[in-house]
Parts: C-alpha cells; sequence; structure tokens
C-alpha cells in the first residue's frame, strides 16, 4: 500500500473517531456505487451525513471546499442518491 493510501486510511480513522465522539452512528465506510466511493456515512437523528474525508502530509490549509471538484461532488451525489 502506497504512503498516500495508508494516509488516508488514517484520515478515515480520525474522522470516524470524531464522529463516534459527537454521538454519529457509522452506518457505512467506503461505500461504492458505480464510479463513486462514499468515505464515510454517518447518522445522528433524523440527519445522514455523507463524508468526503481529505487527508494531508503538509500543515498547509486550503479552502476545503475547493479541494473537492465538481465531478466528485456529483459523483457523491448519484451515490447517496
Amino acid at each position: 500500500m502506497g504512503s498516500h493510501n495508508e494516509l488516508g486510511k488514517e484520515g478515515e480513522e480520525l474522522a470516524a473517531a470524531y464522529l463516534v465522539k459527537k454521538e454519529y452512528l457509522i452506518i457505512c465506510r467506503n461505500y461504492r456505487y458505480m464510479k463513486a466511493e462514499i468515505d464515510i456515512i454517518a447518522q445522528k437523528g433524523n440527519t445522514i451525513a455523507i463524508i468526503e474525508v481529505k487527508s494531508r502530509s503538509s500543515a498547509y490549509f486550503e479552502n476545503i471546499a475547493e479541494t473537492v471538484s465538481k465531478k466528485k461532488i456529483m459523483l457523491l451525489v448519484s451515490a447517496a442518491d
């Protein structure tokens, strides 16, 4: 497994642990539908959250909204639908 895959897996583990701490129920991880993958599907009460985890190896933070492409958003929407 490449180091970027290990970093991504570690990021997903941290994200899932954070969600559980915030009382979310993890419904599914790494859900695949056609070409799409949803990293985490979680639920809290009547809310279902679709989570795309982005892990970085540097301390530089960018606008997180700009790190997910329009194509990826469309894939996530189709997988969630």
